[in-house]
């Protein structure tokens, strides 16, 4: 007979980022899934931990169980202001390289266009009068 060994799998703390417990906590502000649904979606160990979360970034006053949306405080604001530069920073850099692309796409074809035009004699761009264009 085989000796069954029970394993123990140690549970390990994670490290979210702070953008990602703003969408979290937004989630669950709008009312549309549970804090054991929450968990579950994104993998979560425990609800408390969203709950402390909810807490501490929500925008309600669960302390005094008051549904009056609380003021956001400056270091609150500053936090998500810092996270939406960053994602768009990285939009922005990649939005620029894919310009980049299709400008050194652009000038390949203009360029296989002209080798074309010389090799064949035949001239493959249209040439349009301007009265035509402004017409267009």
């Amino acid at each position: 007979m085989e000796k069954q060994e029970n394993k123990y799998v140690k549970r390990t703390q994670k490290e979210y980022s702070m953008s990602f417990k703003m969408s979290v906590v937004r989630e669950y502000e709008e009312g549309k899934v549970s804090l054991g649904e929450l968990s579950r979606k994104y993998g979560i160990q425990g609800s408390h931990t969203i709950r402390q979360w909810i807490n501490k970034f929500g925008t309600f006053d669960w302390q005094n169980l008051s549904l009056q949306p609380m003021s956001k405080s400056k270091d609150q604001e500053l936090l998500e202001l810092r996270e939406k530069v960053k994602v768009l920073e990285r939009k922005n850099a990649r939005l620029e390289k894919e310009l980049e692309e299709k400008d050194i796409k652009a000038g390949f074809f203009d360029l296989m266009i002209d080798i074309a035009e010389e090799e064949y004699g035949v001239q493959i761009r249209k040439k349009c009068s301007p009265e035509r264009s402004k017409i267009s």
